[in-house]
């Protein structure tokens, strides 16, 4: 059995779930944080657990649509942008942006290769059966990265088909912005291919954590991002965070966390969830072992609440329901709680 990466320091215990007074389960991983010059601020377990960042790169991909050109000349709007960052949950104003973009580029949803899968959004997908149809490429989580992998591909002049395969200019591209942003050799970075058929890269957390600090704070003297690319980051930031229901949905973790925190935020598949705090030149990335998402959002918010951005003790803060999730029986009683047990080790 082959496993992505045999840390050098063991993951540690996370996230504990409890049923009454007793722990029944628990979920193992790891959390670092940098700055935009890689300097390791904290982290929790091993920092340098190499792992595939799946879609908590998205933002970074969508740095292409804006330094090709592609976000000008096309005419797209920051909606469209924040989708094209997006896992999103298939809901009217998602398909309605996505739309937007393909027409804009004169294409269809044909064009769309990211595949098919039920909606996420309970009553979107109610609605569907509703109206007697069914989900297709443009409701998937996906279609926004893969219609500003298509806008990419278009300006350029570059042949559509294929545009997902890793020998396509536009994956070739998506993989060098990542290099750069991050601060690690091309080489090194792993290429696999994620659920929606692009390619998936893998690099350190510490190196995810690096690149979402120098996308919170472009400008920062450590970045290394030239003028450029510092302008792409800060609009792809400030589309995110304008809008948030883009990028996740209506009441999504990833939604109220740009709502109700100066913060730019996306997860990944498989317990990936990655951060940026503008204006604080910091940057951070959990990655839980068993790949279970109930365990990132209080993960990643444990995070966040050890670096001073966010505090739990409001009793009317949105994200008190995710810092603390409730274990809920079918009665609808409170049985026990997620919660997260870790300290942050600081570097001195």
């Amino acid at each position: 059995m082959t496993f992505m990466s045999e840390p050098a320091v063991m993951s540690e215990v996370l996230v504990e779930v409890r049923r009454g007074g007793y722990v029944e389960s628990v979920h193992r991983g790891s959390v670092a944080v940098a700055d935009p010059r890689g300097r390791l601020i904290a982290w929790v377990g091993d920092p340098d657990y190499y792992t595939f960042m799946r879609s908590a790169a998205k933002p970074i991909q969508a740095l292409a649509v804006v330094e090709t050109g592609a976000y000008e000349a096309f005419g797209f709007d920051e909606r469209e942008l924040a989708v094209m960052c997006a896992s999103h949950n298939g809901e009217p104003f998602h398909v309605e942006a996505v739309l937007g973009i393909l027409r804009k580029i004169g294409l269809d949803e044909s064009y769309l290769k990211c595949g098919v899968h039920p909606l996420y959004h309970a009553p979107s997908a109610e609605a569907l059966v509703r109206e007697g149809r069914t989900p297709s490429a443009v409701h998937c989580n996906c279609s926004g990265k893969h219609a500003g992998m298509l806008a990419v591909a278009r300006h350029m002049g570059w042949e559509l088909d294929g545009y997902w395969r890793p020998e396509h200019p536009v994956q070739k591209l998506c993989l060098r912005n990542l290099a750069e942003v991050a601060d690690y050799p091309e080489e090194k970075i792993g290429v696999a291919t994620d659920g929606c058929g692009v390619c998936v890269f893998a690099l350190p957390l510490r190196k995810m954590a690096q690149a979402f600090a120098r996308l919170a704070d472009p400008e920062d003297p450590g970045s290394g991002l030239d003028t450029r690319r510092a302008k792409a980051a800060a609009l792809v930031v400030r589309a995110m965070r304008t809008h948030p229901e883009m990028v996740d949905g209506t009441d999504g973790f990833y939604t109220v966390l740009m709502q109700s925190l100066p913060v730019v935020a996306k997860s990944g598949a498989e317990g990936v969830g990655c951060f940026g705090v503008p204006g604080r030149g910091l940057g951070g990335a959990v990655k839980v072992d068993d790949g279970n998402s109930r365990a990132t959002r209080p993960a990643v918010l444990r995070t966040l609440e050890a670096l001073g951005v966010f505090s739990p003790e409001r009793a009317d803060d949105p994200l008190r329901s995710f810092r603390r999730p409730a274990n809920i029986n079918n009665r609808g009683e409170v049985v026990g709680f997620i919660e997260p047990v870790f300290s942050l080790h600081e570097r001195t």
